[in-house]
């Protein structure tokens, strides 16, 4: 789930400076903050499980494209990658990482959002929460592409920062349509009288098509379709199984739509790495 080369490299790193130490702490805090929410988030603390916060709105029946509860088990390991990248961005090596500069003040508004988000929900703020989960996304879509048109300096990097970034992109991806999903279904909205069922098969005809976009701008960027993939699995799982709210047409709709999203990532990687090796023959 790891980056293909890039052949635009880093600029070299430079002495380090007042900012290169505020933006290490910055995004560091932002981490804790963020694992702070989430245990608030998931009542293991304190709190309302997401799930049964906001009256329900977010539960794994509510909407015909909400993924079944287990879906959710990603944040665990987004939440490892964030921690392991505030660690990572925290040594002293790499302050003055060109990357970093570039992208850490993002990647750590992504994380407070991320905290700001479960806030809102807790407080039953439905419509706030769509507003701040698409803010969200807009800000992981500026670090994919700041990522995407840059090397990490190696493995470690690739797996930590890209790997994690992209995963959480992936998700948000899903998670964006499934609560935007949940706030119009609480307010009992249905544009153009579609229903449920036909608003699922567009709204993932959307997701498959956006994930192709997606894959050709970061040049198949495998962790980017898992994150993707994972959320649109579990819709069809929710919507053929026990989760109590059954929808044939959603569940096709996102068996197909995750079929399409691996297959456009993988096949955009593979075709990248051959013109690459045809460059360097």
């Amino acid at each position: 789930m790891t980056s293909p080369p890039s052949t635009r490299q880093p600029a070299p790193a430079t002495s380090r400076n007042g900012r290169d130490t505020a933006r290490v702490v910055v995004v560091a805090v932002s981490a804790v903050l963020a694992v702070l929410g989430s245990l608030f988030g998931s009542g293991a603390v304190a709190g309302t499980p997401v799930a049964e916060a906001a009256g329900g709105a977010l539960a794994s029946d509510a909407t015909a494209v909400a993924p079944g509860g287990a879906a959710f088990s990603i944040w665990t390991l987004i939440y490892i990658g964030l921690v392991a990248l505030a660690v990572w961005q925290a040594l002293p090596a790499h302050h003055t990482d060109a990357r970093q500069r570039a992208l850490g003040w993002w990647i750590a508004a992504s994380m407070l959002l991320n905290a700001a988000w479960i806030l809102s929900i807790q407080f039953d703020l439905l419509a706030v929460s769509v507003a701040v989960i698409a803010a969200l996304l807009g800000v992981l879509i500026r670090v994919f592409l700041g990522l995407s048109h840059t090397a990490p300096s190696g493995t470690p990097e690739a797996v930590v920062v890209d790997g994690t970034m992209f995963l959480y992109l992936g998700w948000v991806m899903v998670a964006t349509v499934a609560n935007t999903a949940a706030a119009l279904d609480s307010a009992d909205l249905d544009p153009f009288g579609l229903g449920a069922d036909a608003w699922a098969v567009i709204v993932l005809a959307v997701v498959a098509v956006v994930s192709i976009v997606v894959a050709f701008a970061g040049r198949g960027r495998l962790a980017v379709a898992a994150g993707v993939a994972w959320g649109l699995i579990w819709i069809a799982i929710a919507r053929t199984g026990d989760e109590g709210l059954v929808s044939i047409p959603a569940a096709v709709a996102a068996s197909v739509a995750a079929a399409v999203v691996v297959i456009s990532a993988v096949t955009v990687r593979l075709s990248t790495r051959n013109r690459q090796d045809r460059r360097s023959a």
